[in-house]
């Protein structure tokens, strides 16, 4: 779905829609539609980062090794079996990198929590190593970044093993008006692991798709609106959008420097936490950082209360519900849970009207996304495959047979007939998404809330190359357009497929919101591994 289009389904916020077969009878014929994917069975299925660290600790694991079968499980389910395509390319340095680290952790011991923990990241953040940074697209195939992003910096520094970099939608899905998520020039279609032939949805579709299969122990993904939460819905995943400056954008390629951010996705908010707490830091590379100062936590995990739900003040934004009829039984029986937890429900709470919002915060973007796109790849070099936005577009046309087979550059087309940030149609449209946002900020005071809750979005539509995208939308652009944190955590399913919801609160709360969804993730125990299954039979 292209940015416009979720943006508008989102605002629209109680549009019951039908989802394929899925809005008829949900009675699974407990035959999939053909059979189960062969998938062999792997000793390390769900296992956490204190387990791996603990597996290290004791000698029954290495960095080596962990490495290793991570690469069996790639080849198995990614690149045979399934075939989900969540990887775009692996990190030929791996084993290398994993040694080094075994041999540090023998003579001065782990540097912390991820010191030998194989990680995929998203392939629109910069590494300055083997592995190319393209964002999905063929225009920047061999485009080595001058510079690792400062986040990837950090998970150096924290011992971090990167296996490699995951499929997106092309651009971050900020390329056509029918774009498909998941897919990519270069990339092509990830597959959403619970079934096969439904959408993973994006932009962040293979950090998704990927730590959901066990291809890795977590992801990196990247979210200017709902990108990280939308994927880990449909792929049954935990995903954390922070704050906006929390984590450096530094060498992530841009769409909006309102609202772009780098966040972890993981299996357990655990190990979510883990990870976000390790990308974190100032950066002079990203102003944005600095307003972090005394609100940023280096470790998360402390956060992790499963009793942290009793006397939460959490709003329902009854608003955000009716997205599909079968998810509002699965939230109802999420907020009794929280309820019987002792959880106080401000239900329903009246969030701020999202009329025109979405035509404003698309506009913020489109400026926003040619402006930071051009300074990115001028950054690159004069030796860059591409130097501008213009140039992609020429490129894209000069290749569109592999480019765009299925969809087009609409949106890039779009950004490229923008003026400057000094325009007055930006700086208008600036305007109302902080108005907007600061409406937020006063209902969250006025009713004394430390989360906000809704469905994350619907179940996982089939996929379409044809005709792009059939989503839903979601509940994704509160907290987008207000910079705000936004953390999703799997509530149940819907025919086999994973349903989320989102707690989402004031910038600078993922403390509390980590605490609220681990207890929330304790007390339900929601998410089950994925299927493979090829296709669902519905009655």
């Amino acid at each position: 779905m292209n940015r416009r289009k979720f943006i508008q389904r989102s605002a629209m916020g109680g549009a019951t829609a039908l989802l394929g077969a899925v809005a008829s009878g949900c009675a699974m014929a407990s035959r999939p539609g053909g059979a189960t994917a062969r998938v062999p069975p792997f000793e390390l299925e769900e296992t956490t980062i204190v387990e791996l660290q603990r597996g290290m600790a004791s000698g029954r694991f290495s960095a080596v090794g962990l490495a290793r079968a991570y690469l069996r499980r790639i080849q198995a389910l990614d690149q045979g079996g399934p075939r989900l395509k969540s990887v775009i390319e692996l990190n030929p340095d791996l084993l290398a990198i994993a040694q080094a680290l075994d041999q540090e952790r023998k003579t001065k011991g782990p540097r912390g929590p991820l010191h030998g923990v194989p990680i995929l990241i998203k392939d629109n953040i910069a590494t300055h190593d083997a592995m190319s940074t393209t964002a999905g697209s063929l225009a920047l195939a061999g485009s080595i970044a001058p510079r690792d992003a400062f986040l990837v910096q950090r998970l150096r520094a924290a011992g971090a093993v990167l296996l490699g970099k995951t499929n997106l939608s092309e651009w971050a899905n900020f390329r056509g008006t029918r774009s498909i998520s998941g897919w990519s020039g270069r990339g092509g279609q990830t597959r959403n692991p619970y079934v096969l032939d439904r959408s993973p949805s994006g932009s962040s579709s293979g950090s998704a798709s990927g730590v959901s299969a066990n291809l890795c122990a977590a992801s990196v993904g990247t979210e200017t609106d709902g990108s990280i939460v939308s994927p880990a819905s449909y792929c049954g995943v935990v995903g954390i959008k922070p704050t906006v400056g929390l984590i450096s954008r530094s060498g992530i390629i841009p769409i909006s420097v309102s609202q772009d951010t780098a966040g972890p996705m993981a299996r357990t908010v655990a190990d979510a936490a883990a990870l976000l707490g390790a990308m974190t830091g100032t950066d002079a590379g990203d102003p944005a950082t600095e307003l972090a100062g005394g609100k940023s936590h280096g470790d998360y995990t402390p956060f992790l209360e499963a009793k942290a739900l009793r006397g939460s003040r959490i709003g329902v934004a009854r608003n955000l519900f009716k997205l599909h009829r079968r998810v509002d039984p699965v939230m109802e029986k999420a907020l009794e849970a929280m309820r019987g937890e002792g959880a106080i429900l401000i239900d329903p709470v009246k969030l701020p009207s999202r009329q025109d919002l979405g035509d404003a915060e698309h506009q913020v973007m489109t400026y926003e996304f040619k402006a930071g796109l051009n300074a990115y790849l001028a950054s690159l070099g004069p030796q860059a495959p591409v130097t501008s936005l213009a140039e992609l577009i020429e490129f894209n046309e000069r290749n569109g047979d592999l480019e765009m087979p299925f969809f087009g550059q609409e949106t890039l087309v779009e950004a490229q007939g923008k003026g400057p940030l000094t325009e007055a149609h930006y700086l208008e449209a600036k305007a109302r998404c902080v108005k907007w946002s600061r409406d937020l900020d006063a209902l969250l005071d006025e009713q004394r809330l430390e989360a906000i809750v809704a469905p994350t979005g619907g179940p996982a539509h089939t996929l379409d190359l044809l005709t792009g995208d059939r989503g839903l939308g979601g509940s994704s652009n509160y907290a987008a357009v207000a910079g705000f944190p936004n953390l999703t955590v799997p509530c149940g399913e819907v025919c086999g497929l994973p349903v989320a919801l989102s707690f989402f609160g004031r910038a600078w709360s993922e403390p509390k919101l980590i605490a609220i969804a681990y207890a929330f993730e304790q007390l339900t125990q929601a998410r089950k591994p994925p299927r493979f299954l090829p296709s669902l039979e519905l009655a």
